[in-house]
């Protein structure tokens, strides 16, 4: 795995770690799907051509 990959994905688990230290085990683990589900899809628009970021031109 790319290492632009694994670092938002590791970053995301901790902040979620450390905001949900008071939550349910079950909405915990809801909050980190679905968070994770947003980053890939981000990683996945990015990639593919749709959308260029002007400094990469």
């Amino acid at each position: 795995m790319q290492l632009d990959i694994i670092v938002p994905v590791v970053m995301s688990c901790a902040l979620l770690w450390w905001v949900s230290r008071g939550v349910s085990w079950t909405t915990r683990l809801v909050v980190t799907v679905i968070t994770l589900a947003v980053i890939i899809c981000i990683l996945l628009f990015e990639r593919s051509g749709l959308y260029v970021i002007p400094w990469r031109e």
